[in-house]
C-alpha cells in the first residue's frame, strides 16, 4: 500500500515492526529536520516498552501541536506518521 493512499480515518493496522519501522523513519526525519529531542525519542525502538513508545509518540504530538502554525506545517510529514502509529498503538505488544 502506497502512502499516498493512507489516510488517518482508516489507517493501516501497523504491528509491532511497523511501527518500529515507522518510528525509525520519524528519527530520521527529525534528526533531518533539526529536532533532536524527537530523533532521540525514536532512535531505538526496538528495545523500549509499549509505554515508552507511547508516551514519545503523545510528547512528541503535543509538542507539534504547541507550535506556531508555521512551524506544524513544516512537520506535517512527521505528525501523519505519529498519528498514524498513536492510533496503532494498542497493536503494541
Amino acid at each position: 500500500m502506497s502512502r499516498d493512499s493512507e489516510t488517518i480515518r482508516w489507517p493501516t493496522n501497523l504491528d509491532r515492526p511497523a511501527i518500529e519501522k515507522r518510528l525509525g523513519n520519524v528519527a530520521a526525519k527529525a534528526a533531518q529536520a533539526g529536532l533532536p529531542d524527537i530523533a532521540q525519542r525514536f532512535s531505538d525502538v526496538t528495545t523500549a516498552t509499549a509505554a515508552q513508545i507511547a508516551s514519545g509518540v503523545v510528547t512528541s504530538l503535543t509538542w507539534l501541536a504547541n507550535q506556531p502554525h508555521e512551524t506544524r506545517e513544516k512537520y506535517d510529514d512527521l505528525a501523519r506518521d505519529l498519528e498514524m502509529v498513536a492510533l496503532n498503538l494498542k497493536n503494541l505488544k
